[in-house]
Protein backbone atom coordinates (compact mmCIF):
# COMPACT_ATOMS: atom_id res chain seq x y z
CA UNK A 1 0.00 0.00 0.00
CA UNK A 2 1.73 3.21 -1.14
CA UNK A 3 -0.29 5.45 1.24
CA UNK A 4 1.49 3.98 4.25
CA UNK A 5 4.93 4.65 2.80
CA UNK A 6 5.75 7.96 4.57
CA UNK A 7 9.07 8.59 2.82
CA UNK A 8 7.40 10.46 -0.07
CA UNK A 9 5.02 12.52 2.08
CA UNK A 10 7.49 15.37 2.54
CA UNK A 11 8.18 15.60 -1.20
CA UNK A 12 4.44 15.78 -1.93
CA UNK A 13 3.30 18.06 0.92
CA UNK A 14 6.07 20.67 0.56
CA UNK A 15 5.44 21.60 -3.12
CA UNK A 16 1.69 21.45 -2.53
CA UNK A 17 1.85 23.94 0.34
CA UNK A 18 4.25 26.13 -1.62
CA UNK A 19 1.91 26.17 -4.63
CA UNK A 20 -1.11 26.99 -2.47
CA UNK A 21 0.80 29.79 -0.75
CA UNK A 22 1.92 31.28 -4.08
CA UNK A 23 -1.56 31.05 -5.58
CA UNK A 24 -3.15 32.81 -2.62
CA UNK A 25 -0.46 35.51 -2.65
CA UNK A 26 -0.98 36.15 -6.36
CA UNK A 27 -4.75 36.32 -5.92
CA UNK A 28 -4.39 38.80 -3.06
CA UNK A 29 -1.97 40.97 -5.02
CA UNK A 30 -4.25 41.07 -8.07
CA UNK A 31 -7.42 41.83 -6.15
CA UNK A 32 -8.50 45.45 -6.40
CA UNK A 33 -9.76 46.63 -3.08
CA UNK A 34 -12.11 49.57 -3.07
CA UNK A 35 -10.62 52.73 -1.58
CA UNK A 36 -12.18 53.68 1.74
CA UNK A 37 -15.01 56.14 1.40
CA UNK A 38 -14.50 59.46 3.16
CA UNK A 39 -16.78 60.05 6.14
CA UNK A 40 -19.84 62.17 5.50
CA UNK A 41 -20.17 65.10 7.83
CA UNK A 42 -23.77 65.84 8.59
CA UNK A 43 -24.86 69.28 9.63
CA UNK A 44 -26.47 69.27 13.02
CA UNK A 45 -29.06 71.76 14.10
CA UNK A 46 -28.03 73.92 17.02
CA UNK A 47 -30.11 73.17 20.07
CA UNK A 48 -30.59 75.06 23.27
CA UNK A 49 -28.27 73.91 26.00
CA UNK A 50 -29.38 74.56 29.56
CA UNK A 51 -25.86 75.45 30.67
CA UNK A 52 -25.79 78.35 28.18
CA UNK A 53 -28.75 80.07 29.82
CA UNK A 54 -28.22 82.68 32.46
CA UNK A 55 -28.92 81.07 35.81
CA UNK A 56 -31.34 83.15 37.76
CA UNK A 57 -33.92 82.28 40.34
CA UNK A 58 -36.34 81.34 37.53
CA UNK A 59 -33.90 78.80 36.07
CA UNK A 60 -32.83 77.40 39.38
CA UNK A 61 -32.78 73.58 39.22
CA UNK A 62 -34.94 73.33 42.35
CA UNK A 63 -37.74 75.39 40.82
CA UNK A 64 -37.91 73.29 37.63
CA UNK A 65 -40.15 70.22 37.47
CA UNK A 66 -38.26 66.91 37.80
CA UNK A 67 -37.07 65.45 34.50
CA UNK A 68 -37.30 61.69 34.10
Amino acid sequence: MPQLNTTTWLTIITPTLLALFLITQLKLLNSHLHPPTPPKFTKTKPHAKPWELKWTKIYSPHSLPPQY
